[in-house]
């Protein structure tokens, strides 16, 4: 058996526990006892290892992995979910014996973590989802009613009633198995009025294109949005995962589509870090000659660059008119900033702040 955990401590914890439960069943080795690994007399045993610790040299029967993640700061942090799929790729799944098992336990905190890059995966199909929130939801496995506590005779209603009071939005992570409420919490999806038809004119036009940095989960999103009086109307969005040239080509046709359709927009390019960076929106700039179009450098994290959006959100100063886009922009939206991708709350910032006249680092302008 192998058993995984954010951290060796806590991997040990588990390894000790476990020991003491072997040892009342089954006679274990006398020589082979530290709780990184120990050893039945019949030749079994158990490894312990924490989220990065290596585990060559051993085969795994059953692996368990409980709690990948200590808390929301590490989940909300790309570069340790890529560490923890690469400990689960790379160390543990190498070390399946034929017929092996897997089971993962986790706080879902964030929706691209271990257990979302799994169900995103080819290998979905061969996993079984086992989830139980506190408070039942729509289709319940246990067939309760909706709102019917888990188990009341420790926690009833009233007391999951307080807990969510304090724990605000934490609580739909560590007791209902979603990193956030599902109507949204950033982001509401009640904020948002859609409309059948845009209006006939517009102050301003904006199309801001937040491009992928790489060609994996990554999207490249060009959000349409439009300014009249003080609403503002997101009339389109268009995403995919291109590169390069095929990129380019869908970048300028929305352009020309966009000038047929609307008239004069402005088209805005993010500049991610970099020379790499720069060269890549340099050549969005060349490919788009004719175009009023600029590019920019954000500054501070995606949520803070929000912000500004989110309060006229609020405040139902922003409309959406009809169209395939609208579910996945919605979704996104109400999943952010838990949520796998975020191209198009990029997208709907640097449209947003253009049009309300935010101060933005132009480098150059054609």
């Amino acid at each position: 058996m192998i058993i995984g955990a954010y951290s060796q401590t806590l991997a040990n914890r588990f390894s000790r526990q476990t020991r003491k439960i072997a040892r009342t069943r089954i006679e274990l080795d006398t020589e082979r006892t530290a709780a990184e690994e120990w050893e039945t007399a019949a030749g079994g045993g158990l490894r312990a290892a924490g989220v990065g610790a290596g585990v060559t040299g051993m085969g795994g029967h059953v692996v368990i992995i409980d709690d990948p993640v200590k808390n929301r700061e590490q989940a909300n942090s790309q570069v340790y979910r890529d560490k923890v799929w690469d400990w689960y790729t790379d160390d543990l799944y190498t070390r399946l014996e034929p017929g092996a098992v897997i089971i993962l336990i986790m706080t879902r905190w964030h929706e691209d973590d271990l257990a979302g890059r799994i169900l995103a995966s080819e290998d979905a199909a061969s996993w079984t989802v086992v989830s139980l929130p506190a408070l039942a939801e729509e289709n319940d496995p246990l067939e309760r009613n909706i709102g019917a506590a888990l188990c009341p005779q420790r926690y009833d209603v009233e007391a999951l009633a307080r807990i969510k009071t304090v724990l605000g939005n934490s609580f739909y992570a560590l007791y209902q198995q979603r990193p956030q409420a599902p109507e949204g919490d950033f982001f509401k999806r009640q904020w948002f009025e859609v409309l059948p038809a845009a209006p006939a004119e517009f102050d301003a036009l904006v199309r801001y294109w937040d491009k992928a940095s790489s060609l994996g989960g990554d999207f490249t999103a060009g959000v349409l949005m439009g300014r009249r009086g003080g609403l503002y109307y997101v009339l389109d969005v268009v995403r995919g995962q291109w590169v390069g040239a095929d990129r380019e080509k869908v970048i300028r046709q929305t352009a020309e589509t966009d000038r047929v359709t609307w008239g004069h927009v402005r088209i805005g390019v993010e500049q991610e870090g970099g020379s790499g960076g720069k060269d890549s929106a340099a050549a969005t700039v060349r490919n788009l000659a004719g175009f009023s179009v600029y590019t920019e450098h954000p500054t501070g994290d995606k949520a803070t660059r929000a912000e500004p959006y989110q309060a006229q959100c609020m405040a139902g100063n922003v409309k959406l008119i009809a169209g395939a886009w609208v579910p996945a922009y919605l979704t996104e939206l109400t999943s952010f900033p838990t949520g796998t991708n975020d191209d198009q709350v990029d997208g709907s910032s640097g449209s947003f702040n253009k049009l309300a006249g935010r101060r933005s680092i132009l480098i150059g302008v054609i």
